[in-house]
Order: C-alpha cells, then sequence, then structure tokens
C-alpha cells in the first residue's frame, strides 16, 4: 500500500466521521395553576420510523393531544446532522502513527454509524453542540416553543457547572439527558417545561430564579467556600437539589465530605419505598436501580443485573431535610437516572427495561414532589 493511498483513505474517513458524528462535546420555575398538575398519562416512544409501525404498537403509551411535536415519521429520530471534521494532516514518514490512527478512526466510524439507527431520540454523544441559532444542538428530540406570555411560567431542567478531583465532571450525560428528560417532562404532563435547560455554576445570581437543580457525577466534587454558602442558602430559602449518577463507597465518602462543609449539622435520612415521592405521579413498586448502558445486562436465570461492580448492589435514595421537615435535595447513589435519560434512543431494550419503566417514572416523581412540597 502506498502512502498516497493510506492518505486517501484517512482523509474520506475523517471526513465520514465528522458527517456521521461531529465534534465531541468538551468543554422559573413558577407553578401555574393546580390544573398543570393533571397528568396525562402515557409515553410515545416514537422507536420506529413510520407511521404504520407506530401505529401497530398500540400497547405503547400514548402521548397527549398538546405534547410537543415530532419528527416526520420515515426518519429515525437521534439522526441529526453532525459537523464535519476537518482532514488530518500527517507526516509520511510515521506509518506506524498513520495505521494507529487508521484502526481508531475504523472504530469510530462503526461506533458513529451504529449511532444512526437509534429507536427513540438522543444519544448522540459525539457531535455538534450548537445549532446555527446558537442553542444546543436536539440531535432529533423534538422541539417545542413556549408560550410568551408565560415563558417566566415555565419549569426549566437547571444542572450545575462544578469542579471535580476525579475524572468525571458535571457534564456527564449532557446534552441528552436534559434535553429528552425535558422533553417527556412537556409530553408526559401538564408541566409546562423550557426545552433546553439551562446550566449554572452556584455563584451565579440566576441560580436563585430556579427551584430545582441538578447534579450528576458528584463523587470527586469540590466546592470553594463561596459555593458552599451559595448553595447552603440556596436550599434553606426553598431550592431543590436533585443529586444523581455517583457509585461506590469512594464516591459516596467524597460527596458527603463536601456537604458535610455545606451541611455540618445535618445528617442525610435513607429514604423507604413508603417515602411519597416514589408514589406522587407513577406508583412504583420498588426502589429502581438504573445502570449505565454499558452495565446493564440480562442473565440466563431472567434476572437483570443492575450494578457497576462490587459494592454497588445496593441503591441507596437519601434525602437533605430543613428544620421543618422540607426535603431540600434527593440523592441518588449507585444508581444513573442520567443514562436512563440520555441512552433511551440506543437500545429498545435498555429503552424498555429502564428508560419507560424507571427512570422517567421517577424522575417525573422527583420534580413534581419538589414543586409541591
Amino acid at each position: 500500500m502506498s502512502m498516497s493511498v493510506l492518505l486517501g483513505w484517512l482523509k474520506e474517513i475523517s471526513h465520514g466521521i465528522g458527517k456521521f458524528a461531529g465534534m465531541p462535546p468538551r468543554c422559573q420555575l413558577i407553578i401555574r395553576p393546580c390544573g398543570y398538575y393533571f397528568i396525562n398519562f402515557g409515553m410515545q416512544t416514537d422507536s420506529v420510523n413510520s407511521e404504520k409501525q407506530r401505529g401497530d404498537r398500540s400497547d405503547w403509551w400514548q402521548s397527549s393531544e398538546e405534547s410537543a411535536t415530532t419528527r416526520e415519521p420515515d426518519r429515525p429520530l437521534g439522526s441529526g446532522d453532525a459537523g464535519r471534521r476537518r482532514p488530518m494532516l500527517m507526516n509520511r514518514r510515521y506509518w506506524i502513527v498513520a495505521v494507529a490512527l487508521l484502526t481508531l478512526c475504523c472504530a469510530a466510524g462503526a461506533m458513529a454509524q451504529r449511532g444512526q439507527f437509534r429507536g427513540q431520540f438522543g444519544g448522540g454523544r459525539y457531535r455538534n453542540m450548537r445549532s446555527e441559532d446558537g442553542r444546543v444542538h436536539r440531535n432529533g428530540v423534538p422541539d417545542w416553543k413556549v408560550d410568551e406570555k408565560f415563558k417566566d411560567d415555565v419549569f426549566t431542567f437547571v444542572r450545575i457547572r462544578y469542579k471535580s478531583l476525579g475524572r468525571w465532571a458535571w457534564d456527564t450525560d449532557y446534552p441528552d439527558a436534559d434535553l429528552n428528560f425535558s422533553y417527556r417532562l412537556q409530553q408526559l404532563t401538564s408541566l409546562h417545561t423550557d426545552p433546553d435547560g439551562v446550566i449554572l455554576e452556584l455563584t451565579d445570581p440566576r441560580l436563585f430564579d430556579y427551584p430545582f437543580i441538578y447534579i450528576i457525577e458528584p463523587g470527586y466534587i469540590y466546592l470553594d467556600e463561596e459555593e458552599r454558602v451559595a448553595l447552603r442558602t440556596y436550599l434553606l430559602n426553598g431550592g431543590f437539589m436533585m443529586v444523581d449518577d455517583f457509585w461506590g463507597d469512594d464516591e459516596w465518602d467524597g460527596f458527603w465530605s463536601e456537604m458535610q462543609k455545606v451541611f455540618p449539622e445535618r445528617k442525610y435520612v435513607d429514604l423507604a419505598l413508603d417515602h411519597p415521592i416514589f408514589h406522587s405521579v407513577y406508583d412504583l413498586k420498588e426502589l429502581p436501580q438504573i445502570p449505565a448502558i454499558g452495565f446493564a445486562q440480562p442473565l440466563g436465570n431472567g434476572e437483570i443485573y443492575t450494578a457497576q461492580g462490587p459494592g454497588t448492589e445496593e441503591v441507596h435514595y437519601r434525602a437533605l431535610f430543613d428544620d421543618n421537615g422540607r426535603m431540600m435535595a434527593f440523592i441518588g447513589h449507585n444508581t444513573d437516572l442520567g443514562d436512563g435519560w440520555e441512552r433511551e434512543g440506543e437500545n429498545q431494550w435498555y429503552f424498555t427495561e429502564f428508560s419507560e419503566k424507571k427512570a422517567y417514572p421517577l424522575g417525573i416523581n422527583i420534580i413534581f414532589y419538589a414543586m409541591t412540597h
């Protein structure tokens, strides 16, 4: 094989990866009148690519008439266009490097193409994050407009940006977890929801405009004193924090060590299944453990493996309460609701077993409990 042929292959492969995958990411609620709390039961999964096929799935949950818009029936959801990468420049003398890059490109191209056939939507981690209008690229997640007359009367999913001492950080599962969950809230309930969500730091003055914040992968979280004061003030003044997706004793110790600096006088409370938060909208029959998509495995005996290694077998749902008994924080340990939202479109079995049955029902329960207590 000549070097010119190899360079040509690399150019085509890098062009294809950009086409399919894009660049990898780096980087008020005022509850309206009580009518908004009436729930439109049902979930439209849009997991197939034609109206006829969708019509045949009469056993699937149905969306409300006021649900957000859907995509054309002949286009797989989640198959939005992505940006292109620039071809690689190579020194002709480095054959070993060229071969290694060729192998890497082939593997990445295969994964990116596999992602084109998602049953639902979202799941495209490797793509351009911004659309031409400056909003986050939705990657097939249905969009909707907020009524200008009520633009301040919608629920907004707020993700907190924080510093981390470990390998994981605040942007895990972003943006598809935020987009998908916001869409399901808009679709399945009468709670009007912002389609985009917001990213804030704890010291942002806008924090107090939103009653709900979400922190993910906090096992190695590090807050400076100003952030600790802001979080404490926010929670004691009516704010609600959901914590998600950290596993094992070490990550729990890292998170709780930081929380003790925020609330040195408070202790967490383990929540049992009979707590109202597990029944506020959907009546859950278990404390669900949602694994990351790569760990979920059906076993030969009919059971499903949901842990993520030794020491993570037992799911914990814990809470912090203020002096009046109001829940300020809901903490999910050894579970990953964010993956259940983000990865719903990547695997039909995972969607059915975890997104539909567990991650979305529990997430909706948490929101409605927090907003009504």
